[in-house]
Formats: C-alpha cells, sequence, structure tokens
C-alpha cells in the first residue's frame, strides 16, 4: 500500500515537472498573450528612448593623421656624415603614441587651449530643447579656498555678464573681452570671457576651475590615438568636444605641439655638439697663433733654412697622423656620450689610436738623426700644422652642425590637420532609441515570466485528478464579455452571452452533476481556496444555467461576513439564523424564471457561531422540498472554518480552482480538512482557464469577485 502510495506521488511530482515546464512554443504564446503588456514597456521604452537621445549634448568629433619617418631627416645626415649616424635614433609608433599622450604635450595643449576652465549652462529645459547658449573663457583664476563652492556666470546683456557666488551674492559685472577683478575671502576673483554665443539674457552658466593636472588626465582619457594598420607609421589622433570648433583647434593644437617638440628633442643632441664645440674654439685659436708666432720668431732668429727633401716628407707624413689622431678623437668623444668606453666601437677607435701613436713616435725618433736646426723647424712646423689642421676641422664641424639645427624637421609631420565638422558624432539617436526599446522590451517579457512563474500553480486536469482522486467537471475559460467588468449589470453571463465559450462550460457542468446527484441530494456547495478564484460568478452562472433549463433555483449566500450576491430583500442568512424571520420571508425572486436568492443578510465578523447549530441543517431540508436544485455559494475554505462547518450539511460540493495560482499541494491539504467533518462526495472546477499550447483551455482575463478588501483582513 505504501508503496503504491510512494509511486503515485513520484509519478505524480514527474507528471508536474513535465506540466510545468516551458517549451519555446509555450514561451511565445505567453508573449503573445500579454502582448498589449509588452507593447506598453515598448512604448515607455521609446519615450525614455527619445528623451535621452534630446538630453544627451551633441559631440562633435575632429581627426587628424600624423606620419612617422622611422629613418629621421636623412638630408641632415647626409650633411653630418658619420656624425649624422650617430645622432639618428629610430622611434616606433608605440612609442610615438605614448608621447603625444604625455603630460609634455598636453600640458602645454591645456594652458593654450584653456582647458582647465570650463563654463556649462545649468537650465534643464534649455538642454533638452537644445537651446543652450555658450560662454568661451579665456582666462580664470578662482581662489584655492573657494574652488569647490558654485560660482555662477549670468548673461545681462548682449556683451555683459555677471558673477555670482554660491549664496548668490553678485560680486563683479563687466563686458565681453574685459579682464574683471572682484575681491573675495582675502584673494581675488578674477575671470575674462572672450565671447558669447546664442545666450538669451538670463541664462545662467556654472563657471569652474579645474586643476591642471587633472585637466590633462581627462584630456588624456578622452583622446583617442591609435597607429592605421601595422607597421605603417601612420597614426590617426580623434578628439570629441561639445563645439565644433573647439574640437578641431583642440587637435590642431596637439598635433603641432608634438610635432615642434619631436623636433626639439631630435635637434637636442645636434645643439649641444655644436656648444660644446663653439666653447673650445677660441682655445684652439689662440694655440694656433701662438704656434705661428713662435715659427716665426724662430726664422727671423735664423734667418732662412734650406729643407732638403727627407725633411719635407718627414713633416708630411707626421701632419697626416696628427690629422688621423685629431679626428680619431673626435669620433671618440661623439661615441663616449652614447655608450660607455668599454663599447667595442670605443675600444675600436683607441686601438687607432695607440697604432697612429705609434707610428707617430718612431716618425719622431728618426728625425734624431737630422741636424739640429732642422729638427727644431720640422718640431715647430709640425704644431703650426696640427694646430691649423684642428681648428680647420672644428670650423667645418661647427657649420656642418648649424646647418643640421638649421634643416631639422624631425621624424613625424602632419599629414592632415583637424576640420570642423558639420554634424554631430554623438548622440546616435536611432541607436540609443533601439536599445532602448529593446531594454525595455525585455523588461517587460522578464516581468511576463516572473508572473508566470509566481503563478505556476496547477494548469492540468490530469495532473489534478491524480493527484487527489478528485474529478475535474469541468475547465471555465476566461471571458472577454465586458459586463463581468461592470458591476450595475444584474444579468448573468449566461443570460446576456449565451454563445460565451464559458456558458458552454457552464452546460457541461450541469451536465455532470445531474449524473453525480439523485432527486434528493439536490445540494450542492460551492467554494474555493483563496478569495479571487471567482466560485460566486461560478454559483451565479450555474444557478442561471439551471433555472434556463426549467428547474426550481434557490441561491444561498452563505458568506455572511463579505457576500457579492445582490437580492432584492435586505433580510438574509444571517436573519434567518438569528431567529428574527421565517426563511420564506428572505427569499426574493429574481428577473429570470424559476431562480431564487437568499441574500447573506447583515454582515457579520464571526459568523461561525450561528453554523455550529443545527437550525441551518432544519431551513436546508425544508428547502430540499419546495427547490429542484440549491446552491449554497460559501466563503473560501483556506481563510475561515464557514465553508468546513456548512460542508457536512449538503450532498455535494464543488471546488473552484484558480487556473494556474492553485497549487496541488493547497488544494490537497483542503479537501483533508473538508474530509475531516464529513465524507461527501466532490468535484473540482477550473475556473479562468487560457489556452496554452500543449494544454488545453482558453483566453485569459479576470472576473469575479475578490476577498481582499473588508471583511477576512482588518486595516491593521
Amino acid at each position: 500500500m505504501a508503496d503504491n502510495e510512494q509511486q503515485t506521488n513520484v509519478a505524480g511530482g514527474q507528471q508536474s515537472a513535465v506540466n510545468n515546464s516551458i517549451t519555446l512554443l509555450d514561451a511565445l504564446f505567453i508573449l503573445w498573450k500579454r502582448r498589449y503588456f509588452l507593447l506598453l514597456f515598448i512604448l515607455a521604452g521609446a519615450v525614455i528612448g527619445l528623451g535621452i537621445g534630446q538630453w544627451i549634448r551633441p559631440q562633435f568629433t575632429s581627426d587628424a593623421m600624423l606620419q612617422i619617418d622611422p629613418k629621421g631627416n636623412k638630408a641632415a645626415n647626409r650633411a653630418m656624415g658619420e656624425m649624422g649616424a650617430i645622432l639618428d635614433v629610430a622611434s616606433p609608433a608605440d612609442a610615438e603614441i605614448e608621447l603625444i599622450k604625455s603630460r609634455l604635450v598636453l600640458s602645454f595643449v591645456v594652458a593654450e587651449e584653456h582647458l582647465d576652465y570650463s563654463a556649462t549652462p545649468v537650465s534643464a529645459l534649455n538642454r533638452m530643447l537644445h537651446r543652450e547658449g555658450r560662454m568661451d573663457i579665456g582666462y580664470l583664476f578662482i581662489p584655492k579656498e573657494a574652488r569647490s563652492e558654485k560660482w555662477y556666470a549670468v548673461v545681462t546683456g548682449e556683451n555683459t555678464y555677471a558673477v555670482y557666488s554660491e549664496d548668490e551674492s553678485k560680486l563683479v559685472e563687466g563686458n565681453v573681452g574685459e579682464l574683471l577683478r572682484a575681491p573675495y575671502e582675502g584673494d581675488t576673483l578674477q575671470i575674462r570671457v572672450d565671447r558669447i554665443r546664442k545666450a538669451s539674457v538670463g541664462e545662467k552658466f556654472r563657471i569652474s576651475q579645474l586643476n591642471p593636472l587633472l585637466a590633462v588626465r581627462k584630456l588624456a582619457k578622452s583622446l583617442k590615438v591609435a597607429e592605421k594598420g601595422k607597421q605603417t607609421g601612420v597614426i590617426g589622433v580623434s578628439y570629441s568636444h561639445r563645439y565644433a570648433d573647439r574640437a578641431a583647434s583642440i587637435l590642431n593644437t596637439i598635433a603641432n605641439t608634438y610635432v615642434r617638440q619631436n623636433v626639439e628633442m631630435r635637434s637636442a643632441d645636434a645643439a649641444k655638439t655644436l656648444e660644446f664645440l663653439e666653447s673650445q674654439l677660441p682655445a684652439i685659436k689662440a694655440k694656433l697663433d701662438s704656434s705661428e708666432k713662435i715659427l716665426s720668431d724662430y726664422r727671423h732668429h735664423i734667418g732662412s733654412v734650406d729643407m732638403t727633401g727627407e725633411t719635407r716628407a718627414h713633416l708630411d707624413k707626421e701632419m697626416d697622423l696628427q690629422r688621423q689622431l685629431l679626428q680619431l678623437e673626435q669620433q671618440r668623444q661623439q661615441v663616449t656620450r652614447l655608450f660607455k668606453e668599454e663599447h667595442p666601437s670605443v675600444q675600436t677607435i683607441v686601438k687607432q689610436q695607440n697604432r697612429l701613436r705609434g707610428e707617430l713616435s718612431r716618425l719622431r725618433k728618426n728625425a734624431e738623426s737630422m741636424p739640429t736646426t732642422q729638427q727644431e723647424l720640422i718640431r715647430l712646423q709640425e704644431n703650426v700644422a696640427v694646430n691649423n689642421s684642428q681648428y680647420t676641422t672644428m670650423l667645418n664641424n661647427i657649420q656642418q652642425l648649424r646647418v643640421v639645427r638649421a634643416g631639422e624637421v624631425g621624424n613625424v609631420r602632419v599629414v592632415d590637420f583637424a576640420q570642423i565638422e558639420p554634424k554631430p558624432s554623438k548622440p546616435k539617436k536611432m541607436n540609443i532609441l533601439i536599445c532602448s526599446i529593446a531594454a525595455s522590451f525585455m523588461v517587460g517579457v522578464l516581468i511576463v515570466f516572473l508572473r508566470r512563474m509566481m503563478r505556476n500553480g496547477v494548469r492540468s486536469s490530469q495532473e489534478l485528478e491524480h493527484a487527489t482522486d478528485v474529478s475535474v467537471y469541468a475547465k471555465i475559460p476566461e471571458s472577454k464579455n465586458r459586463i463581468l467588468n461592470d458591476k450595475h449589470h444584474k444579468q448573468t453571463l449566461v443570460e446576456s452571452a449565451p454563445n460565451d465559450q464559458a456558458c458552454e462550460a457552464f452546460r457541461t457542468l450541469q451536465t455532470a452533476l445531474d449524473f453525480s446527484l439523485s432527486g434528493e441530494h439536490n445540494v450542492v456547495m460551492v467554494c474555493g481556496l483563496v478569495p479571487g478564484v471567482g466560485k460566486s460568478f461560478v454559483s451565479k452562472n450555474l444557478a442561471a444555467v439551471y433555472a434556463m433549463n426549467g428547474k426550481r433555483v434557490l441561491l444561498i449566500d452563505a458568506d455572511m461576513r463579505k457576500g457579492v450576491i445582490r437580492s432584492s430583500k435586505h433580510a438574509g442568512l444571517t436573519e434567518i439564523l438569528s431567529g428574527k424571520l421565517p426563511w420564506r420571508e428572505a427569499v426574493a425572486d429574481t428577473r429570470l424564471e424559476n431562480l431564487f436568492v437568499l441574500g447573506c443578510g447583515k454582515r457579520l465578523m464571526s459568523p461561525s457561531e450561528l453554523l455550529r447549530h443545527d437550525k441551518f441543517k432544519g431551513i436546508l431540508a425544508e428547502m430540499k422540498a419546495e427547490y429542484d436544485m440549491i446552491l449554497v455559494d460559501t466563503p473560501p475554505v483556506s481563510l475561515v472554518t464557514d465553508a468546513e462547518l456548512i460542508y457536512p450539511l449538503v450532498d455535494f460540493a464543488l471546488m473552484v480552482v484558480h487556473y494556474g495560482t492553485d497549487s496541488v499541494s493547497q488544494i490537497k491539504e483542503s479537501i483533508s480538512n473538508l474530509h475531516r467533518y464529513a465524507d461527501k462526495p466532490c468535484a473540482f472546477v477550473m475556473n479562468h482557464c487560457e489556452y496554452e499550447p500543449g494544454h488545453y483551455g482558453y483566453g485569459y482575463g479576470y472576473y469575479g469577485g475578490g476577498y481582499y478588501g473588508k471583511g477576512y483582513y482588518s486595516k491593521k
């Protein structure tokens, strides 16, 4: 027995999981049923998207293009020969990109373009309507202690403005282009507005002074620099600003500043070498003059001396060795500026110098065999020749370096300067609109499925019957008939719209009840789990169906807390059970023939005491003799005990279940509570059914009386 029950529970759980699963077709159908709800979200998203697109200030994007020559200035290199090769250093594109975004470049741009000053309009209406004016500040100084406060500039005329502090006190007023000063807390506020455009009188601007370092970082963050292609040496730079002319001006300033600093950086080595050579030139010139004077005085002292061919050849060779040593010394000085003494390039030059010095030493030893006069003359002429060669070489190098410094153009050039863009690049209103609509639609879809998950109750009659062993007599679909929402309409649905799909479900319910009830058992209780399931709606329409088929029907509103069934008489079940009048005097006729109504009477907060006596049982026994069908509309089972007290007095019970809301566990618990008092036959009626792929049902809507007001829950 236990095994069979366990197998039943497992099978029921598996079937419930299958029925509660959502396929793609189910999801599409759920969204289609909620199409008007989703359409509302789409419209809201469209309105939000249009508002955002209108609120965002337009941004204009300008771009410039730079080209990098990794080989440097070839003309200058040719002019300098070997020295140009030493000074030339290639710079890759990645390094140039980082240099463009460096503080070395951008700090100058911030100061040149006044990016650390700002004047922002504050009118929300003008911003939404794109009617904001423009104020360009050329100079601004706010005392450091007051920079965190709010400062405002208000346009007072065509070319006049006034400055106000945070407490709206006026400090100074003047004309555009003038430097205005105003004392403030022991310091001086200074401001100069260069121009005001399209600003109406009274328009307010928020003025602020930003720290230059923060302004540089802000500019670097908004600046986009990237190499176009791979190893092309072409760099693209773009920048966005609210004003098109400002965007182009700032970008061109960045390009010109970078090119100028690149030229200065590349010519720095040549300038330093030129400075060193020019500082050494006077000493070399003085040394040359001194050696020439000594030679001239010696010749004048000894008279004319005849030089042999051997002596002249010896002198020419020594001069050549001295010239080579001088050239190597210059090369060594240049190389040691780039490399250490241990570098192979430096060691190679040192070895060459040592070799030449050895040859020069041997040559001088050979000259010792010559006469003393010729030796002295050779020595003096050698000094003059060496000094003259050194002086001439230095003059040539100075001239070459001057040419290099004058002709240096750097390894970067501007290919395209920034131009003033005619159309804004931002905001992209269509993209914003599409994204806003898509986001709103997704939010609506999420809400639809969240509500669907929250209403994850029983949806299958087979599942309900399998779990409770109680039959489902009817599945009443939703009706879109407008009379359901009309509180003043006195007719039932089966009277006003007999061709409605829900009316056919009530006829099916009548047929099922006729097969379940015998002639002497004609008292049926209609109950529900919770308020809002539509049990009163079921009671009234089921009673009308029986009456239209010629049955004498009595409909009793046993909900003495919050009855919704109308009667033409004020007295009702409360007065009958209290013994104030007989039941026949409280029964009222209706517009429908054969249908009679007994209202709830005076509403009570605790009517269960009246139902505990046997008087209601006796009254029902008397009513059976006069009516073919008696329907008792009871309060919800899960809230009050009234239905449990009435259940033993009736012959049959109909429990109305809300489709997709009431869970199987709640339904089983309510059935168990009823069976504790009596073992009467019962059946289910599934109300609010909707059509879903793979399930039986119809449309979706709402009707039926609710209990979430006075009666069952106090205000507290």
